[in-house]
């Protein structure tokens, strides 16, 4: 199993510490750095800025918003990047949901998320591959465009750059369980949001026979300190954004996500406090035991023994959140 180091995205600034972490991260042999995005900073200049500081370490997006980017776009961006980084760029994408798609990027969630999702991957696909111009009649992307509102001028065409690698890896972001074995047919690796070690069945339908070399790659906070309890509180409140906050009462794949692993009434209650304005209680209902599951937290001995059930199941590579150099030393020793 190897180690990623995830960045997230900003929060009201850059972190001034980031550079540095990834840095550090390549030094103890960590094998990613991921960045992301919601709606304040995007995934590919920070990307690119630590890029121009490291030689070795590779380079993800977990995840770029596909509603953000027409898909030739983020192609685009990844094959410079992968250029300009002696390909090192791990492209993770994702769709995320309505609220973001249509409250922030000012466009109609797709109806057919798997569709459009498929259709979106094709043309990233066919760009880097520069077999021929790119031509898509999809339901959600047209390339060229035939739209009744268009000028019937568009020409269907390649990329002059020649990408790198027409291989450069794709990742999803998927939670729901036909997105997730879509995921597995169409895409290089999966980001999962939330994995626990000790629960891989809720996802064993999705997953069925992975052909090698397909990544998994789960996000857990990390943490090495004395008091548990204490060092749960950002997951916890982590969770309680994502689960009160990142989705509609009546849409919220991340609560929907929580309940399929066992916390339905808990997921619930911890919307409804959250919408309700209520964020402290919500965070504070957030299950200790779920938040548990999902990070690894605690004196370097309990996280050893976390670590190895990690290891033990399909995981490939862990994408530590983790604050602290310390905490990553830790962890790569761990591994090693």
């Amino acid at each position: 199993m190897r180690l990623g180091l995830a960045l997230g995205y900003w929060g009201r600034g850059p972190d001034p510490d980031h550079v540095a972490l990834a840095q550090e991260a390549e030094r103890l042999g960590y094998d990613s750095v991921w960045t992301a995005e919601a709606w304040g900073s995007d995934a590919f200049t920070t990307l690119t800025w630590i890029a121009a500081r490291t030689s070795r370490i590779g380079l993800g997006t977990a995840v770029a918003q596909m509603a953000a980017r027409a898909p030739t776009a983020t192609a685009m961006h990844a094959l410079t990047l992968d250029h300009l980084s002696g390909g090192r760029v791990l492209l993770g994408l994702g769709l995320s949901g309505p609220q973001v798609v249509e409250g922030w990027y000012g466009r109609p969630f797709p109806k057919s998320p798997l569709t459009a999702t498929r259709e979106y991957v094709d043309v990233v696909r066919q760009v880097l591959r520069r077999e021929g111009p790119v031509e898509v009649a999809g339901r959600f992307h047209a390339h060229p465009y035939r739209g009744a509102d268009g000028t019937g001028l568009g020409k269907a065409l390649k990329p002059i750059t020649h990408p790198l690698r027409a291989g450069l890896p794709v990742l999803l972001g998927a939670e729901g369980p036909k997105n997730i074995a879509q995921t597995t047919r169409i895409a290089d690796g999966w980001l999962p949001l939330y994995w626990s070690p000790t629960r891989t069945d809720v996802y064993q339908a999705s997953l069925g026979d992975l052909r090698e070399g397909f990544m998994i790659a789960p996000m857990a906070r990390a943490k090495v300190c004395d008091d548990v309890a204490e060092g749960l509180l950002p997951v916890k409140a982590m969770l309680g954004f994502y689960i009160g906050g990142m989705g509609h009462a009546a849409r919220n794949f991340h609560a929907d996500l929580m309940a399929r692993m066992g916390y339905e009434e808990e997921a619930r209650q911890v919307q409804e406090l959250f919408l309700a304005g209520r964020r402290k209680e919500a965070v504070l209902a957030v299950p200790d035991a779920f938040a548990d599951e999902i990070s690894l937290v605690g004196p370097r001995e309990r996280i050893a023994e976390r670590l190895a059930l990690w290891r033990a199941g399909p995981v490939t590579d862990l994408l530590v959140l983790a604050p602290d150099r310390n905490t990553l030393r830790v962890l790569a020793e761990l591994n090693s």
